[in-house]
């Protein structure tokens, strides 16, 4: 892995995106670093522990998500078309800390902590309607299924790395 600066953020800047993230309603919070327009993406995510994330990939070979653990612990799972899971990588200190999600990759992940924060990063210019495709064999997020859902993806996780 090449070196990549993680920004740095205070303990107030903390304690703010960590609350935004407990009070929102996908309990998470993304806490933006480029600008609209940029090409290259760089976001905090500050999730907490029953933030469910519906398996999604993004379409465009610039498209390589790049997730670098900051705080906590978290479980990257990779599916295939019909929603097997076939990869998983635990992030967390002292262990790996870092995994690159190739564009056009089926993919979720679920905090293995009470929070978790990451940094993010990817090329491309952000448009809403083609940023990513949700996965049509996943329950949609702030359902009671995507909620049954996480708790298998936990399941999942818990079985250790697959893959790697």
């Amino acid at each position: 892995m090449d070196a990549v600066p993680i920004p740095q953020l205070s303990e107030q800047e903390l304690k703010d995106c960590l609350r935004r993230a407990s009070s929102s309603t996908r309990r998470r919070y993304a806490n933006v670093l480029h600008d609209p327009g940029d090409e290259f993406n760089r976001v905090v995510n500050f999730i907490m522990q029953d933030s469910y994330m519906q398996p999604h990939l993004h379409p465009g070979a610039e498209k390589v998500e790049k997730i670098y653990l900051m705080q906590g612990k978290i479980a990257v799972l990779f599916f295939d078309d019909q929603g097997a899971v076939k990869k998983c990588v635990i992030l967390e200190e002292g262990g790996v800390g870092y995994v690159e999600v190739p564009a056009f990759t089926w993919h979720t992940y679920v905090m293995l902590s009470d929070y978790a924060i990451s940094y993010e990063t990817m090329m491309g210019v952000y448009e809403p309607k083609t940023w990513k495709e949700f996965a049509p064999w996943a329950p949609p997020e702030n359902t009671p299924r995507g909620s049954i859902y996480l708790k298998y993806l936990k399941e999942e996780a818990a079985k250790g790395t697959v893959g790697h």
